[in-house]
């Protein structure tokens, strides 16, 4: 199955994702060093955490984060976090409600395993069980923001969190990645949907 995106918003896509990711690293440096720094001190264990994720046609990549849980949280069958997950360090929930956390994924963007907008990667393991339909998502590169981050985050539920980026997909153009860019700056600052309900 191919995407019926046209090769040149593909290549205009591609070159706006290098630009802006490679902007964003040098004019965000100092705050990654502080960030580092900050995480080292608050916590023990690496700066970074990275998780193999499905990239575009399913191929596996490592996403990287900052690390915003205590070191050996990952291997918590639990992968879903909440609002005062005990898991969450200090400095990880001030990260994590400004989105801060997800900065090293600029790195991801400028290496062409993610780009600035499209559907967040899913686990490998949910890949394998994807119906012919929902494999749709991997037909464009996963994204540090989309139409489901835009329009519910984290509030919403997984099928329709597949719904919306098969929309993303079936609807492609630049200037609704422009939208969601502007749109995804708003919800930052706003900072809702950053966590779900925990699941009991």
């Amino acid at each position: 199955m191919n995407s019926q995106i046209p090769v040149w918003k593909k290549l205009v896509k591609r070159g706006i994702d290098i630009l802006f990711s490679f902007l964003a690293l040098i004019l965000l440096s100092p705050f990654i060093i502080l960030i580092a720094l900050a995480i080292r001190l608050n916590s023990r264990g690496s700066v970074f955490f990275k998780q193999e994720r499905a990239g575009y046609s399913g191929k596996p990549f490592f996403m990287w984060k900052f690390r915003t849980m205590i070191q050996g949280a990952d291997k918590d069958k639990d992968y879903d976090t909440y609002k005062g997950d005990p898991r969450i360090t200090k400095v990880g929930k001030f990260l994590r409600n400004w989105t801060l956390d997800e900065i090293p994924q600029f790195w991801n963007v400028l290496k062409g395993e993610m780009s600035l907008v499209g559907p967040r990667p899913a686990l490998v393991h949910q890949v394998e069980s994807y119906t012919p339909t929902q494999k749709i998502r991997l037909l464009v590169k996963p994204g540090m923001t989309g139409l489901a981050q835009i329009i519910g985050r984290n509030n919403l539920t997984w099928p329709q969190r597949i719904e919306l980026d098969l929309k993303y997909i079936k609807t492609f153009s630049l200037t609704q990645d422009s939208v969601i860019l502007l749109k995804t700056i708003g919800l930052v600052l706003s900072r809702k949907g950053i966590y779900g309900e925990k699941i009991k």
